[in-house]
């Protein structure tokens, strides 16, 4: 048995050893486990809100199909919550939970067992689990999810606000690009059309306060840039481009709003290749769909996961809304189908209005979760990240470090992939989000998925991007949020090499 701690500041700061470790090893070693083909994995999660159990298992599946052959299991510890339970009778009931699953296996059972789980979809790679479909209803129904909770999406971040609104920031990126724009100027090479492009544009907020400070700072310097400025402001909420539209209202035809997927920007934008002196983006990658790779003993897996309710919690809201329990799963993908409201209007003896079908949605989001196994991978060619983009990228990072398992950011990486061809020879990429710099920090943490209200969230694997971009001709940096350094925030910024 090994045991593997990936919370190395945590567990000197604020766990007992002793209390935790003790009760998990007798509880294993009281079992019939197989010790030599078990390891432990213990975990600080940072998210209050998220989609584990305080102690769950893995499978580690073998070359073939349900079989687990020269696989293992590995059991998974949340050591921030593990002060709540009685952590040796837990682990008792996750082994009896792996014994019964093997000996239905050995029986060779096609259905799935009684259990305590209520499976809500089959076992998928991460960035296809129905969580991300529930992100996606949070963004599309913004408002009225709000209006339930009484407050805007950026109070539930941490510290009530996003680090990237900041004036201070926006002024000093926007003296940048006039210094450029001046030298082009002088050379008489400034396009007549200015464009910036702002991905993820949330409440408006960040629009707004780049372009007060732009018109303030171009009318003090003398200059006309704000007439030839084209704003643009995508994203993939009509509802959350309206919002921004009009918290930009009294800049008129400066900003246009574009409905987009902010994987494939270029589908929108391929009209401004070689054009855009500025992307900007803040707290739009972490937010994208995402698989997880993983190296065990020198051999690569994909994390397949499962979204479930536990039992008990299916029976409570199945009771709650008049359901029976087999009729849950079907009515959960009907509201990430049709939204809160529409649902409400198809079956309006259960939910009269849309916040009833809201708070449904509410309850089913507090406890939905996702169960794990890695499945082992044929090869990193034949596994594909993105359309453009090959599994092969993922070596040089999974290889470097022995055991690992890390974000792949699928959805990032398509996006990133995407925009670069839009930037001007001059342009830059800037984006404020949760970077992970170097690949050693998935060995010593835990970095997703967490949920933040009702959506996802997932620190992005700052090392691959640096790949990518680099073998694009790119110059790919990250550095500390200056306007506050100890933030979880960090800034990328891409620009063509010289």
């Amino acid at each position: 048995m090994r045991i593997d701690v990936r919370a190395v500041k945590r567990l000197r700061e604020s766990v007992d050893a002793p209390a935790v470790f003790g009760p998990i090893v007798q509880a294993i070693g009281a079992s019939s486990a197989d010790l030599s083909r078990l390891r432990v994995v213990c975990d600080w999660v940072q998210y209050r809100n998220n989609f584990r159990e305080v102690v769950d298992y893995r499978p580690v599946l073998g070359a073939w199909p349900g079989r687990q052959e020269d696989g293992g299991l590995e059991i998974a510890v949340d050591l921030r919550r593990c002060p709540d339970i009685d952590l040796a009778t837990r682990t008792k009931e996750v082994l009896a939970e792996v014994s019964a699953e093997t000996d239905r296996q050995a029986a060779g059972a096609d259905q799935e067992p009684g259990g305590d789980r209520v499976a809500l979809e089959d076992w998928v790679p991460g960035r296809d689990s129905c969580i991300w479909r529930f992100n996606a209803l949070y963004w599309q129904a913004l408002s009225q999810w709000e209006k339930a909770t009484g407050r805007e999406y950026e109070q539930a971040l941490p510290g009530g606000e996003s680090d990237a609104r900041n004036q201070e920031a926006a002024r000093e990126l926007i003296l940048e690009l006039f210094k450029i724009w001046d030298d082009l100027d002088a050379r008489q090479a400034l396009p007549e059309e200015l464009y910036i492009v702002e991905l993820g544009v949330g409440n408006g907020n960040q629009a707004r306060t780049w372009l007060d400070a732009f018109a303030e700072l171009d009318v003090a310097r003398g200059r006309d840039y704000y007439h030839r400025l084209h704003y643009l402001m995508g994203d993939y909420s009509p509802h959350v481009l309206e919002r921004a539209r009009k918290a930009v209202a009294h800049h008129g035809d400066r900003v246009n709003a574009l409905v987009l997927d902010a994987t494939h920007p270029a589908h929108t934008l391929g009209f401004l290749a070689g054009k855009a002196f500025l992307v900007y983006i803040s707290n739009l990658y972490d937010n994208l769909p995402s698989d997880e790779v993983a190296c065990i003993d020198g051999r690569m897996y994909l994390v397949e996961v499962r979204a479930y309710l536990r039992a008990a919690a299916a029976r409570r809201i199945a009771e709650t809304y008049g359901l029976a329990l087999d009729q849950l799963g079907t009515l959960i993908d009907r509201l990430l189908r049709l939204g809160p409201e529409l649902l409400s209007v198809s079956l309006p003896d259960r939910f009269p209005d849309p916040e009833h079908a809201v708070t449904f949605w509410r309850d089913v989001w507090d406890a939905l979760r996702l169960q794990e196994r890695y499945v082992p991978m044929a090869g990193l060619d034949l596994y594909e990240i993105s359309p453009s983009l090959s599994g092969e990228i993922l070596r040089p990072v999974l290889e470097a470090v022995g055991d690992i398992r890390m974000h792949v950011n699928n959805g990032t990486l398509s996006s990133f992939a995407d925009t670069l061809p839009l930037l001007h020879p001059y342009g830059r990429l800037q984006c404020h989000d949760l970077f992970l710099t170097d690949r050693r920090q998935y060995r010593t943490g835990f970095y997703g998925p967490g949920k933040y209200d009702g959506s996802v969230v997932n620190w992005v694997n700052g090392p691959l991007l640096q790949l990518i971009g680099n073998r694009r001709g790119f110059d790919v940096r990250f550095s500390p949020f200056k306007q506050r350094p100890s933030a979880n925030v960090k800034t990328l910024t891409a620009q063509a090499r010289d």
